[in-house]
């Protein structure tokens, strides 16, 4: 295996959004108040996001990776993986649960994963994934971007773990366009989805995780952005697809060997 690339950038990092000192002080908080988090909500999370969502995630992912180009006999690596929501429906469409493998930092989240048989996990980081160069067709990561500490690590490690020709699909909510959608969307996640979740929750900080939800879309850094950096580190054909107005997927392609 190959070592990853170092965490540190030779530039300037590209956080995914501005701190939010309200949850943590510094970056090492950070990426300790999130391990905390999503491992003390964990056998929450599957429960929330189906009754906030209405149920609709498993297709709405499921129909995002066939856009993306997931086809049958590729190898999957699903960054992020949580608890394999986006990773099971990767395995449905490879018809190969071996294909996919998922990553993901917190333990508690993988140990709550439900998964087919055959779809491995292992746990690891985003900046530094634990995987070989060049060892997947098509990377895919839900709705985690905001989670990461630097966007020019994260997608030259995704360049490294792709095979050329390998595919990216990244899903993520953005802030609708006019300000009357943006209010009506912070209004559900800032408050509906957080009170819903105080009520079917049953683990401590379920209520803190899914408020800190609303408040790194609204802090996040715009979609051109995001792109541009997928440019940076090497990916072309780099697109962004929207449904709804909110559910972004950016994808893009690792060019082919010449």
């Amino acid at each position: 295996m190959t070592t990853p690339s170092p965490e540190a950038p030779a530039h300037e990092a590209l956080r995914p959004h501005r701190p939010l000192t309200a949850y943590y002080t510094d970056e090492t908080a950070r990426q300790r108040w999130l391990q905390q988090v999503f491992d003390s909500t964990a056998a929450d999370y599957d429960r929330i996001e189906r009754l906030t969502a209405f149920g609709t995630g498993p297709k709405y992912r499921r129909d995002a990776l066939a856009r993306a180009g997931l086809r049958a006999g590729m190898d999957v690596l699903d960054v992020g993986t949580g608890t394999g929501l986006t990773a099971v429906q990767a395995a449905f469409l490879t018809i190969d649960a071996r294909r996919v493998l998922g990553v993901d930092p917190s333990p508690g989240m993988l140990a709550n994963a439900r998964l087919p048989d055959g779809l491995r996990v292992l746990e690891g980081r985003a900046e530094a994934l634990p995987v070989a160069d060049a060892s997947a067709d098509f990377l895919s990561m839900g709705f985690a971007l905001r989670h990461v500490s630097d966007l020019h690590v994260v997608f030259r490690e995704f360049h490294r773990a792709l095979r050329p020709g390998g595919r990216v699909c990244v899903l993520e909510i953005t802030r609708p366009r006019s300000r009357a959608a943006v209010l009506l969307l912070k209004l559900y996640m800032r408050y509906a989805v957080p009170f819903v979740a105080r009520l079917f929750g049953r683990t401590r900080d379920v209520t803190a995780l899914w408020r800190y939800y609303w408040d790194s879309i609204e802090a996040c850094v715009p979609p051109a952005a995001v792109m541009a950096a997928l440019r940076e580190a090497g990916f072309v054909d780099v697109h962004r697809h929207v449904e709804l107005g909110i559910y972004s997927e950016f994808v893009c392609r690792k060019p082919d060997s010449k």
